[in-house]
């Protein structure tokens, strides 16, 4: 009876040594605003970002065979959501790393309450106010979306352009609103435009008609809204048009999507204005074109090549750390994004591995842009516009 005893006990003990090697697995968090005001296309950008997880995975997973593996947490677009959703990625799943979250304030929240303090790596596609940039991060927050510091700036030579020289102007009371609104009007007034009303608007209410009151009091026949199409910035257009006093709406990135015409009247909206940035083109967006459609899923959804991008830069940064630990993606994240380097597109897992297994130098080009990080971790980019015409969304291009 001893000797069967001894015999279970080392039995169990080698299933229990085998055990971690069975299942190794690398977590990133996924900081992901799947509920709120941009809930309309959170879910396409998950999809990409797992796509990224599968193709590591399917081309011999990271480092040693370990399988990387996403953990989502809801952060609603929301700080006070975000905060505790990030502490449950960075404390209790133990992440390397996070891809997320997509508002800027969201992430600003995540950061400050929990990325910063526990050296996690994070990777927004998203966030685009200039607050994210002025963070105290210790070089861990990154973002490989255009930031709106630039995407104002290039509204208002848009509309100073084409003669547009009196605005009134709403923005949803956020970082992003906030961020986005403030350079528009310094660049709009510095170009010799007027803010005839700024006005800001908090998300969730029903009747906006006091604020574009206050707008159309002002004598503006051009209006500039800055939030979202599914909340507040939405609402707004909606009751604007009702209205019937504005000849001419822009709007933001915010604004921007397929669900903008899908329940209105596109004559309502002829000749609106949208900007957001630049979709790109070339050998990087080829490849994740053709990886995008093999899997069901859609290139030109809303930053759906910014999170891709995201997600395999971060797997490419843990494998160039040579480490499943938080130490170090930070300083690999720059080496395998920014120039010099042999180049590696969307879906190239393997070819990667091995070039870092040698001790090569790679440089990942993004189906987002190319992506090389500055002192505060952005990107440079561009901008593109878009009108409504003859019940469609067209893009006219970059503004130049």
């Amino acid at each position: 009876m001893l000797k069967k005893t001894l015999t279970l006990a080392a039995a169990a003990s080698t299933l229990i040594l085998a055990a971690p090697a069975l299942a190794q697995e690398a977590k990133i968090g996924f900081l992901a605003d799947v509920t709120g005001p941009i809930a309309g296309f959170a879910p396409g950008m998950v999809d990409a970002g797992n796509l990224a997880v599968t193709h590591v995975n399917d081309q011999g997973g990271l480092l040693d065979g370990q399988t990387l593996t996403s953990v989502l947490a809801d952060s609603a677009c929301d700080g006070g959501a975000a905060g505790p959703a990030a502490d449950r990625l960075v404390n209790a799943e133990n992440v390397i790393a996070i891809f997320g979250a997509y508002c800027s304030g969201a992430t600003i929240a995540g950061a400050n309450g929990s990325a910063i303090p526990g050296n996690v790596v994070m990777i927004s596609p998203a966030s685009t106010a200039p607050a994210v940039a002025e963070l105290d991060d210790n070089d861990l927050i990154f973002r490989d979306v255009v930031p709106d510091s630039i995407q104002g700036v290039k509204a208002a030579e848009l509309l100073l352009g084409q003669g547009v020289t009196e605005v009134g102007l709403t923005y949803v009371n956020n970082d992003y609103g906030s961020g986005l609104a403030g350079a528009f009007e310094e660049a709009f007034v510095a170009g010799g435009g007027t803010v005839l009303a700024n006005v800001a608007h908090e998300d969730g209410k029903a009747d906006y008609r006091p604020e574009i009151g206050q707008i159309e009091a002002s004598g503006a026949t051009t209006l500039v809204i800055y939030g979202y199409e599914n909340a507040g910035g939405g609402a707004i257009l909606n009751q604007a048009v009702e209205a019937g006093t504005f000849d001419l709406f822009v709007g933001g990135d915010g604004m921007a999507g397929e669900a903008l015409l899908a329940s209105r009247n596109a004559a309502d909206l002829e000749g609106m204005i949208l900007t957001q940035a630049a979709p790109a083109e070339g050998p990087a967006f080829d490849a994740l074109a053709a990886l995008t459609e093999a899997a069901g899923q859609d290139i030109n959804g809303t930053y759906v090549t910014n999170s891709y991008d995201a997600v395999f830069l971060l797997a490419l940064a843990i494998e160039k750390s040579g480490s499943a630990d938080r130490d170090g993606i930070s300083a690999a994240l720059r080496e395998v994004a920014n120039a010099p380097g042999e180049t590696i597109l969307p879906g190239e897992w393997s070819k990667a591995k091995e070039l870092i297994a040698a001790g090569t130098d790679i440089n990942y080009e993004g189906a987002s842009g190319s992506i090389e990080f500055d002192d505060v971790g952005d990107v440079a980019g561009a901008i593109n516009y878009f009108m409504v015409e003859g019940g469609a969304v067209v893009n006219k291009g970059l503004i130049e």
